[in-house]
């Protein structure tokens, strides 16, 4: 140490660092007590109710419409006087529990057959409420993603434990853990995953630990809910001789006639996200989980007995958690089962905490129309509210005759609604209760979800395009053909319809399976002619395949379009429709007006009154930027070329696509090729010779300086061009030879003797730019071989003005990449006509992206055959073009082959 340099003040350097300490610490404790405070978003729902509900949106009808679910015990279930044990034989049950079909899930049937229904239930509707959500069960694979699922014990493992030998499938498949963990196990996900047993609070009790584990950031998905079974006669016939069942199954909540409850089963999933994650992924957002909590009656006049003051300390902290005052709350979900000691007490309670209401709170319960779902009754009820919130609307409260007189009515700011009426409130705010036969009670507060909140992109709502495309998938032949029927049904049933909807779930929000169908339809009416035309063996308007994801994908080529192709208005269409399309395009304009005199290449393509686009110095730039354009809508919809090849000038957007070089550098080129061809003098002509190369070499080869052999399209297309009194000469020598010639409508003789003036300022240009070797498989014109490092040379590209477009050749060596479709990048299909003359008959699918007349319809179309061929498919990328809103099509597609 220099006697210049001082030693530092470690005190002051001590209180600095722990000052820093001390902020960090606040910043930590703010942000900890900011996520311990975060609304949860419910942005998906799914639910297999009595009274054949396979769908939120059969629930809402049912319970709008006063749904009664209570019905005799089915004889499939047990003998309905089982030795006079039970007073009851009524209930709400699901038809057909025990169907499922194993093998969407990767189960074996012998496994199957050993798994409680409760667990295939389970699977089932957490598939669906994914589905629900527009998401795609695939993208949660090891994610840390949460399953909390209510379930109160296992009737099934009775049912199993009755045979003779036993084994591991029986101890997996009835242990109620298994139920939680096999969901968490067949999606592939590693967040906290419980199976919970409150008795009749579970599923509102798994909830409430979903919001609680999400807001610790332990999962970024929850699935949350429960589910319940009756499969024998014990447990109703001992709540039977507790007094607790009504004699009639029906829960006659808040009524003078209660007499106990009615038992019924389902089974209910939330999908659950912290509201800040929902926004930022676009979710649709159905409501929003203020607070919950969760307590115990204990003290209770008995183990099983509710009750108020317990309650009521359990709603207060959960309008205290979510900083709301009582008046905020409009209606409650009750938890009321009907019976004579339980409704008077929840009442009650109700009745204490908003007493100072100067507008009556509206309190119901779905247990009236459902019966008491048991462990599956709380996720029924706080669904029943989000439909409510999403339909502004509040449904009729069930059996509701005379006012209990156990109840003082008169005291209490309380209103029972029994007709369908408006949910008039300035924000739609609820509570949910839960109370379990264990003491464990639970209560939630939802609101509802404005649109001011909603991030979808106004833009892409705005888009309107005349056709849409439906794609649809399962795991084999008869799951297509039942998705087919589900979504014929749907269709049918729709008073009013949004196709693009419709369209927008089944593409984005679905997983994709091996058997594959598409339809390409421009309304409802049509698209359902064509699932019924598919029925009946005609299958001609639409696309079918098997794409299953261990086989590899048939390779893609994308045939990039040379000059003469261009058409004045091409691409507009798209530009108005299609955000990648049109972003894309507005690039290149931007980047080429200073290269093109300031002139937009938009306003030359749209030029309806001048012959600008058919000017080279505007043809050449205005064939690369649709092109550039067309073949980034196709990478955004996720299709990867295998390989790529361009004619003339579309390879120059082929290189760009590849990597070759930027874009502005590729417009940079395009543009002084394009000028400088169009200051040469025209002079020239080309010609086409429908005949092999060599009789076309023997007709040139007493005039090498004034013709060339411009293009080898195929085995019998040659193209000439040079001098036109030249190429004429040469054009009358091959008819006196009975070959047929067809003159092109250019403005030069392109790659010709011609070209030679302007190759050294060309150059200039090509030096100046930046290249790199393909990332992608890129066919030479120059060789008809696959490309190499020479492509990244400036000589390269003055070569490829002057020499032949060696097409036929470039495409035998696609032929050689194993390339079984070709798309061709252009808006018109010229170069597939070429093409398939250059390969053995009946090779490949040739596919258009564009034509003249056909703008969606043939883009769709194309899209759709891809579809049904390409594995993996990237349907959410679609996203971004082809945007729409969540449908409420939701066929049942996790039971398309189920079975018993």
């Amino acid at each position: 140490m220099t006697t210049s340099q001082q030693a530092p003040d470690y005190k002051v350097v001590m209180e600095n660092a722990l000052s820093q300490i001390r902020q960090l610490k606040a910043q930590l404790a703010q942000q900890q007590k900011e996520h311990a405070a975060e609304p949860i978003a419910i942005v998906g729902m799914g639910c297999r109710f009595p009274g054949e509900i396979h769908t939120p949106e059969a629930f809402w009808h049912f319970i709008c419409t006063g749904g009664d679910a209570i019905t005799e015990v089915p004889a499939a279930r047990w003998e309905r006087k089982v030795s006079d044990k039970t007073s009851s034989d009524y209930g709400s049950f699901l038809k057909h529990p025990d169907q499922f079909d194993p093998q969407f899930f990767g189960i074996s049937p012998r496994e199957a057959m050993l798994m409680d229904p409760q667990q295939r239930l389970l699977l089932e509707v957490s598939w669906e409420a994914l589905e629900y959500a527009n998401i795609v069960p695939d993208t949660l694979f090891d994610t840390a993603s949460g399953v909390f699922m209510g379930i109160s014990g296992s009737e099934y493992k009775t049912l199993v434990g009755a045979r003779q030998t036993s084994d591991l499938y029986e101890q997996t498949g009835t242990v109620t853990s298994i139920a939680a963990g096999r969901v968490s196990y067949v999606l592939g996900l590693t967040g906290p995953t419980l199976a919970i047993d409150t008795a009749c609070s579970s599923s509102l009790v798994a909830i409430h630990q979903a919001c609680h584990s999400l807001r610790q950031n332990e999962c970024q998905l929850a699935l949350a809910g429960g589910v319940s079974l009756m499969l024998l006669p014990e447990m109703t016939a001992s709540l039977s001789n507790a007094g607790m069942l009504a004699a009639d199954g029906h829960c006659k909540t808040f009524d003078a006639a209660a007499d106990g409850y009615g038992r019924g089963e389902g089974c209910g999933v939330l999908v659950l996200k912290r509201l800040s994650d929902a926004q930022s992924d676009g979710d649709t957002i159905l409501a929003v989980i203020r607070s919950s909590t969760i307590g115990h009656d204990g003290p209770s006049t008995g183990l099983t007995a509710p009750r108020g003051p317990s309650q009521q300390a359990m709603i207060r902290q959960a309008l205290q958690q979510a900083q709301l005052k009582p008046d905020a709350v409009s209606y409650i979900e009750a938890h009321g089962t009907g019976t004579p000691l339980g409704d008077p007490i929840e009442v009650g309670a109700l009745g204490a905490i908003f007493q100072e209401r100067e507008t009556p709170l509206q309190i119901g319960s779905v247990k009236t129309n459902l019966g008491h779902l048991e462990a599956a009754s709380g996720v029924a009820g706080l669904m029943k509210v989000v439909l409510m919130m999403q339909h502004q609307q509040v449904p009729p409260h069930m059996n509701f005759r005379e006012p209990n007189p156990r109840i003082a009515w008169d005291q209490l700011p309380i209103q029972i609604p029994t007709t369908l009426a408006p949910w008039q409130s300035e924000k739609r705010i609820a509570g949910v209760s839960s109370f379990g036969f264990s003491g464990t009670n639970a209560h939630v507060i939802v609101s509802e979800w404005t649109a001011d909140s909603l991030t979808e992109t106004v833009e892409a709502q705005k888009i309107e395009r005349p056709v849409q495309i439906l794609t649809l998938s399962a795991k084999n032949e008869a799951g297509l053909t039942a998705q087919v029927a589900s979504y014929q049904r749907y269709i049918a049933e729709q008073e009013t319809l949004n196709l693009a909807d419709l369209c927008h779930t089944a593409t984005t929000g679905r997983s994709h399976f091996a058997y594959r169908m598409a339809c390409v339809a421009a309304s409802c009416d049509e698209l359902q002619a064509q699932l019924s035309a598919s029925v009946t063996g005609d299958r001609s308007t639409i696309a079918t395949g098997y794409a299953p994801a261990y086989q590899t994908a048939p390779g893609v080529a994308f045939l990039f379009t040379g000059q003469g192709s261009q058409f004045v208005g091409m691409g507009q269409e798209l530009y108005e429709t299609a955000p990648v399309f049109r972003a894309t395009l507005d690039e290149c304009d931007a980047i080429l007006q200073p290269l093109l005199d300031g002139v937009s290449i938009l306003a030359v393509i749209n030029d309806q009154e001048t012959d600008r686009l058919h000017q080279t110095k505007y043809t050449q730039p205005a064939l690369f930027v649709l092109e550039m354009a067309l073949a980034r809508l196709w990478l955004a919809w996720g299709i990867r070329p295998a390989a790529l090849i361009g004619h003339s000038v579309g390879e120059i957007a082929a290189a760009c696509i590849a990597g070759v070089f930027s874009l502005a550098d590729g417009l940079k080129l395009i543009a002084a090729r394009a000028s400088l061809m169009q200051a040469l003098p025209q002079t020239g002509a080309m010609v086409a010779c429908l005949t092999d190369v060599g009789r076309v070499q023997a007709a040139i080869a007493a005039c090498p300086d004034e013709v060339a052999i411009a293009a080898i399209n195929g085995p019998d297309n040659v193209v000439i061009s040079g001098q036109t009194t030249a190429v004429q000469a040469v054009v009358r020598q091959l008819t006196d030879e009975n070959i047929r010639t067809r003159p092109l409508a250019v403005s030069h003789a392109f790659h010709s003797a011609l070209m030679t003036p302007m190759l050294a300022d060309f150059r200039t240009v090509a030096a100046s730019i930046s290249y790199a070797r393909p990332t992608l498989p890129l066919i030479s014109n120059l060789t008809g071989e696959l490309a190499d490092e020479t492509i990244t040379t400036p000589d390269y590209w003055v070569r490829h003005v002057r020499e032949a477009v060696r097409f036929a050749e470039g495409m035998a060596c696609l032929q050689a990449q194993d390339v079984d479709i070709f798309l061709e990048i252009g808006p018109k299909p010229v170069l597939l006509g070429m093409g398939r003359r250059c390969m053995p008959t009946d090779t490949g699918l040739w596919l258009p992206s564009l034509r003249p007349d056909k703008v969606w319809p043939q883009l769709l179309s194309s899209l759709g055959q891809l579809y049904v061929r390409v594995s993996p498919w990237t349907g959410p990328r679609l996203i971004r073009t082809m945007r729409g809103r969540r449908s409420s099509c939701r066929p049942t597609r996790s039971r398309e082959n189920a079975t018993g």
